[in-house]
């Protein structure tokens, strides 16, 4: 369903309202930007996703306005993490985060999470276009077009606006950006899955990592008492597995191979019942995309992608979208909205930012992932954890599990009080935008 109206001409367009596109749709809309949101799947639904919520972002989503509702449907508390390979597994107590109050994260699936953080947006004056495609963004900083198609009667239909931000999936292409097509397929590629069970062994509190061979990972408890198991495995290594079980579903063949290799996990799903299919997607493509080039700003996944090992997805995409909008709110563009220079000035202060908060937890995710999914290593890391165990705290205290990017309050300000651009400039440059059209 969407509540777009006839308006084509807005502030910012944001492409993808999942956390890190929703999020930045509230704020804005919030501080009385005029904020179109493009979603192109039905929501509520199920994504490929580890469900983690570290702590450090609770505080963040009180501010954004699902704290209570998500307090309400998530999984219990998560104290402890474990590693698992093999027959084996290490136990560590997960750090406690530095808020009074939110000290320990929680699992939401994202058919919860997305749709109350979407009705936030809805609610904040955001106008929604779901289920619509963005088939183009076309134009410069300043004056962009975005060419929509709605995906159930193919209407087409033409945003102008100043700003846009990217907010989709990693998989997806970065449209209006300046990056090539994804190569061809390789070996290494790294492809995820995952599925829902009930009636699962998984203690509440628990959050176990998956050492295996030639992929990882994880298991969590989330909501409506549901255990969710996701895990990543190498192209080659999937082959080896659907050639050996030919006319097995994919969703199939990983099940059984988790559960040949990890006693943790077979021990999890005895008894227990798979809800709905296995889902999968990717490749994922880890790596650093944000950059100050004149382009759509990026959040989320669009910016860029750790290794899911950490579970730390969720916190880079909804901090990234505190980041962008704290410097887009606290920079009053002397020439509105549609200030190529203000924009670019925007960018680079942001890119910063956000390599300062991110950029070692894409080398902590990555050093781990590489680790946990070769033979040699993985079994000396277990060895060496077993040892010292509260090397698994240290790391998920590093891996930014405990601190939040910023104050979150510094979003608590009402809107009347919130920067606003001048907004007669802001507006003639939509004009020139919707001429250029």
């Amino acid at each position: 369903m969407t509540n777009a109206s006839t308006r084509t001409t807005f502030d910012a367009v944001i492409v993808g309202a999942g956390p890190a596109g929703s999020a930045a749709a509230i704020l804005l809309a919030r501080a009385g930007w005029s904020v179109a949101l493009v979603e192109k799947q039905h929501f509520p639904r199920r994504k490929v996703c580890g469900e983690c919520i570290a702590a450090s972002n609770l505080p963040w989503l009180d501010a954004l306005g699902i704290g209570e509702a998500l307090a309400a449907s998530a999984g219990p508390e998560l104290r402890q993490v474990l590693l698992m390979r093999g027959e084996h597994e290490v136990r560590a107590d997960l750090p406690a985060a530095v808020h009074a109050v939110h000290r320990w994260g929680r699992a939401l699936g994202r058919e919860t999470l997305d749709t109350l953080l979407l009705e936030q947006a809805r609610a904040a004056g955001t106008t929604v276009f779901q289920p619509w495609s963005v088939q183009a963004i076309r134009g410069q900083s300043g004056a962009w077009r975005c060419e929509l198609r709605a995906v159930e009667t193919s209407t087409h239909l033409t945003l102008v606006s100043p700003l846009v931000i990217d907010a989709h999936g990693s998989w997806e292409p970065l449209r209006g950006g300046r990056t090539g097509p994804r190569p061809a397929r390789a070996a290494g590629d790294l492809f995820a899955f995952k599925a829902n069970f009930t009636g699962a062994a998984l203690a509440a509190g628990e959050l176990p990592v998956l050492a295996l061979d030639g992929g990882y990972g994880g298991m969590v408890l989330a909501g409506n008492g549901e255990t969710t198991v996701a895990c990543c495995l190498r192209s080659d290594r999937l082959d080896a597995l659907r050639r050996a079980a030919p006319g097995v579903r994919a969703g199939d063949v990983v099940q059984a191979w988790l559960e040949r290799e990890c006693r943790g996990v077979r021990d999890t799903l005895r008894g227990a019942t798979r809800s709905g299919p296995w889902l999968a997607s990717g490749p994922i493509a880890p790596g650093i995309r944000v950059q100050a080039d004149g382009g759509p700003f990026r959040i989320g996944n669009a910016a860029g992608e750790a290794h899911p090992i950490l579970g730390e997805g969720m916190s880079m995409a909804l901090q990234s979208a505190g980041l962008l909008c704290a410097e887009l709110l606290d920079r009053t563009p002397p020439g509105g909205l549609g200030s190529a220079d203000w924009q670019l000035a925007v960018g680079r202060a942001y890119a910063i930012r956000w390599r300062a908060q991110f950029s070692p937890r894409l080398r902590l995710a990555a050093t781990f992932a590489q680790l946990a999914m070769r033979p040699r290593s993985a079994a000396l890391l277990l060895n060496v954890v077993g040892r010292w165990p509260g090397l698994l705290t240290r790391g998920a205290a590093w891996g930014g599990k405990v601190r939040c990017a910023f104050d979150p309050t510094m979003f608590d300000r009402p809107a009347a009080q919130a920067p606003l651009w001048n907004r007669d400039a802001s507006a003639a440059a939509v004009r020139v935008a919707g001429q250029a059209a």
